[in-house]
């Protein structure tokens, strides 16, 4: 039986790029892909692949997020993190999120179709460049500095909305909130992030690779 695979790129091309890759060899079916987030996770939750290639920086909810969930409602599902970022933090996010394996951009490729083997054996797997050393140090050391750990989960939601450039008003509407309560979850954000506008908040969300 073929590994089962869920592609999660906001980047049709990445995509494009990682089926005509898993297609060269028999072992793995690409059973889905997703665009966004929120679609990744309805569509692992539809489809129980059994591993799901994510991007962090991803629009409507982001890959950390997205993989928190999966992890959640997919126990069978494993999460490798297919990424450009290389920082601890980056790393150190999407493992405490339930991630199995995290693969850098630049060094996708043989290693993407290792990371899978690796996966479905119920094997960790790390990109050639990061250490293991690297991440016990940042777990055990670092473990509350991501600012982004202060956000509860309705916090990190609205987050990301805000730095898609989603009015206050769209926001409550699609998280069935009063736009008061929006302006509040917002305040209270930039407080916790030591922010003082929305500029400054899209640079933190982009610094943190909630957005590209």
């Amino acid at each position: 039986m073929p590994v089962t695979v869920l592609l999660a790129d906001d980047h049709a091309v990445v995509r494009d790029g990682l089926r005509a890759l898993l297609a060269s060899s028999h072992d793995f079916k690409v059973v889905g892909v997703a665009g966004n987030g929120r679609d990744a996770v309805s569509e692992a939750r539809r489809l129980l692949p059994d591993v799901v290639i994510m991007d962090i920086a991803m629009p409507e909810l982001d890959g950390v997020e997205a993989t928190r969930r999966i992890v959640e409602k997919c126990p069978d599902t494993r999460v490798l993190i297919l990424s450009m970022y290389l920082s601890a933090e980056h790393i150190h996010r999407a493992l405490q999120a339930g991630a199995q394996g995290y693969v850098l951009k630049e060094s996708a490729g043989k290693e993407v179709v290792e990371a899978i083997r690796a996966l479905r054996a119920g094997v960790r797997y790390l990109s050639h460049r990061i250490t293991e050393t690297l991440i016990d140090d940042y777990l055990r050391d670092g473990a509350d500095l991501s600012p982004i750990d202060s956000l509860s989960l309705r916090e990190r939601d609205v987050l990301q909305r805000v730095v898609e450039g989603q009015t206050n008003a769209a926001i409550a509407l699609a998280l069935s909130l009063s736009t008061k309560t929006i302006e509040t979850y917002r305040a209270r954000i930039m407080r916790k992030l030591k922010v003082h506008d929305t500029v400054e908040l899209v640079k933190f969300a982009m610094r943190h690779g909630l957005i590209t």
